[in-house]
């Protein structure tokens, strides 16, 4: 290891330091979750296989905090709600094609250790689309069980709750700041008292 000798060399290296810091922090939105630079048309490496445990059971499943702490998209803030989320149609307009996500959402199943068929599973943003949710990250996407019944009937809670924190933000009821944490701390509470 080289030791640096001169004033000038380590006020290059303090400097450098101070930049790096400056990005790491710009790089975290006033939800506290990270901002997302993950292309939507490249299949994202997933967590490897096991290592990430689902909590709850059934509709009231949540992502492994650990794994899918959720992540948002740095195009999304509260200054360009009305152009994005609060438009409508514009999700369809960022969400990742099929073909990426099929092959993600079969690692990320490995990832949870669950076994059943692709179909039996929703590849879930924990913060939604409607939310400014990171469109193709693994820290923003999991294996959420899917119940339909009838099928395209979905009775899944999570749904719900996305569309009423959607409307809250762009009625300017809550700031998307609050709906981002409120929904990747915990959908399930969040449902309770949102939905």
């Amino acid at each position: 290891m080289r030791t640096l000798r001169t004033a000038g060399s380590l006020c290059t290296l303090v400097a450098a330091l101070a930049f790096a810091g400056a990005a790491a922090a710009a790089a975290i939105a006033p939800s506290g979750l990270a901002y997302s630079s993950a292309a939507a048309a490249v299949a994202q490496p997933q967590p490897p296989p096991g290592t990430c445990h689902s909590v709850g059971s059934g509709l009231y499943s949540r992502p492994d905090p650990r794994c899918t702490p959720g992540a948002v998209d740095p195009a999304v803030t509260q200054a360009t709600i009305g152009a994005t989320i609060c438009r409508s149609g514009w999700t369809e307009t960022v969400r990742p094609p099929e073909s990426v996500t099929e092959r993600e959402k079969a690692g990320s199943l490995l990832a949870y250790g669950d076994r059943g068929s692709l179909s039996g599973y929703e590849y879930d943003h924990d913060v939604p689309l409607e939310l400014g949710g990171a469109v193709n990250d693994p820290r923003n996407l999991w294996p959420e069980p899917d119940y339909a019944d009838p099928p395209g009937y979905y009775l899944n809670p999570k749904d719900r709750l996305e569309r009423a924190l959607n409307r809250l933000v762009c009625d300017g009821e809550m700031t998307l700041a609050r709906a981002q944490r409120a929904i990747a701390a915990d959908w399930v509470s969040a449902y309770h008292r949102y939905g």
